[in-house]
């Protein structure tokens, strides 16, 4: 046995709070750099949980995890899990979650266009984006401008082009 080891997880509490969110995962690899994009709210509930819960589901190395799709995208790459760095960074949350699918269902696919947009916008960018995101309804712009100034600091573009900045949009 090798000698123990320390490594620390540091969050901020209001990432246990149920509801609609938005994430980027960061994931450094000996191969590079890449993002995941995902969203809290469930495809058949109403659950909603929480961006601190819906990460570990991610991660979950089970053979019966159903929730990590996060894993299987970095097994398809041929990636370690535990080679790897991860940064969660959590958006919201959106909305609250709701007591009936019905309420939840409109909520969900608001939440879910923006995670299309969101990633579509990284891969635009030069990013690496694991899986693939489904257009699923039309995007709320004006929840999408209160994101745009994040994606900008963070994630500025890799590519040089001749993309002309517009307030907080990019024109072409």
């Amino acid at each position: 046995m090798t000698g123990i080891k320390a490594y620390s997880i540091k969050f901020n509490g209001a990432v246990l709070s149920r509801g609609f969110w938005l994430y980027v995962c960061e994931i450094k690899t000996s191969r590079g750099r890449y993002l995941y994009v995902g969203r809290t709210g469930d495809s058949s509930s109403s659950n909603a949980a929480s961006p601190f819960r819906r990460i570990g589901q991610h991660l979950d190395l089970k053979e019966n995890a159903k929730g990590n799709s996060l894993a299987r995208r970095l097994a398809e790459q041929n990636i370690n899990l535990m080679d790897c760095e991860y940064e969660l960074i959590a958006l919201g949350p959106i909305d609250q979650e709701q007591k009936s699918f019905e309420a939840h269902r409109p909520i969900r696919d608001k939440v879910g266009a923006l995670e299309y947009h969101i990633a579509s916008t990284l891969r635009e960018r030069g990013y690496k984006i694991l899986g693939n995101h489904s257009r699923c309804g039309e995007v709320d712009y004006s929840l999408f401008q209160q994101i745009i100034p994040f994606l900008n600091e963070r994630f500025p573009s890799m590519l040089i082009s001749n993309d002309i900045i517009i307030g907080n949009g990019v024109c072409r």
